[in-house]
């Protein structure tokens, strides 16, 4: 038999109230209770009945995901998953919603994010540029007894870590290896591209990028990032003065995850010559560009999986338990033409 709130209480040495007070994150129980009953749940292998504690709650759960006002294809893919989760989860009385910021301006996003209450939203997972403004808004938030997760871009707050996402460092190396095993034995200049580089997770690819380039493979230059800021014009603009300023550009890596606009640039600059494309996120244009072939490896992570990790991180946190680190893993995936 799984142990029960009753055999946590005696195990603890406390009363059901308490046990309730603890297991629901709730104020008035000294901090040493609470280890005792942490160390309690340890001990006796304590399980909760999750969908009982939400009916117990009288209420569900209201979970916001923050994203990004501008951007393309793979916001338009992530918003999907959020609809389908949201009309998957009812059963659990669990509610999410999409809230859109001003990425471009933080001190505006900043004033959206300090709009939102505790009365409407239980957690908040965040897709968003690394800015003073955003942290402090997330640490205000979480004051006002709203629990914080950053998706797929990290925002690498003092004393918080939680983030789901994949490894950026890790998918940057990967893109590296790809390069330089697609080019063999050529030799030349590698352009990189990112839609900005206040977004850590551009900022721990290009890292990881740069290790694998620099440390294994000196016959490449990896020229300087450069900002594309989410537009169709700049990314023309600083693509086409990079074509004309490096004569010996042998390949291309897009960090950001709209990169729709600058694969098909790129091979319209590039003319006959064919150079070596690697980009991020699964989207309908990288799934034609590889099997058109004007783009050689994509590095995916799947989105329904990382919707639903942060719901779970999300409610973990609501209800002060931990997540499981295995199933809240997010992989790194590898797709070419071959694998779609």
């Amino acid at each position: 038999m799984r142990p029960t709130t009753k055999d946590l209480a005696k195990a603890a040495g406390v009363s059901l109230a308490t046990i309730d007070r603890v297991l629901n994150g709730r104020s008035g129980v000294r901090q040493k209770t609470v280890d005792a009953v942490n160390e309690a749940i340890e001990r006796t292998g304590f399980q909760r009945n999750q969908v009982a504690a939400t009916l117990a709650r009288q209420k569900g759960y209201r979970f916001g995901f923050v994203l990004p006002r501008s951007g393309d294809e793979f916001l338009d893919v992530i918003i999907k998953h959020i609809s389908e989760f949201d009309q998957a989860s009812r059963a659990e009385m669990i509610a999410t919603k999409v809230v859109r910021i001003d990425d471009h301006d933080p001190h505006r996003a900043a004033k959206t994010l300090s709009r939102l209450s505790a009365d409407d939203y239980d957690g908040i997972a965040i897709m968003a540029p690394e800015t003073p403004q955003i942290r402090d808004a997330l640490y205000r938030m979480r004051e006002r007894g709203i629990q914080t997760v950053a998706f797929i871009s990290n925002q690498q707050e003092e004393g918080s870590q939680s983030f789901v996402g994949i490894d950026n460092i890790a998918a940057g190396a990967t893109a590296g290896r790809l390069m330089a095993r697609f080019l063999g034995h050529t030799a030349g200049s590698i352009l990189v591209l990112a839609e900005t580089m206040q977004s850590r997770d551009s900022l721990e690819r290009r890292l990881g990028f740069d290790k694998v380039m620099s440390r294994e493979y000196p016959q490449f230059d990896a020229l300087p990032t450069l900002e594309t800021h989410g537009t169709a014009e700049r990314t023309r603009l600083v693509l086409a003065n990079a074509f004309a300023a490096h004569q010996d550009i042998v390949g291309l890596y897009i960090m950001g995850s709209e990169a729709r606009v600058a694969i098909d640039l790129a091979q319209n600059l590039c003319g006959e010559e064919k150079i070596i494309t690697i980009a991020h996120e699964r989207t309908p244009s990288t799934e034609h560009a590889l099997r058109a072939k004007t783009l050689d490896a994509l590095i995916n992570q799947d989105p329904g999986h990382i919707i639903r990790s942060a719901v779970r991180t999300l409610r973990a946190q609501c209800e002060n338990r931990e997540t499981l680190a295995s199933q809240e893993r997010i992989r790194i995936e590898i797709l070419i033409a071959e694998n779609l």
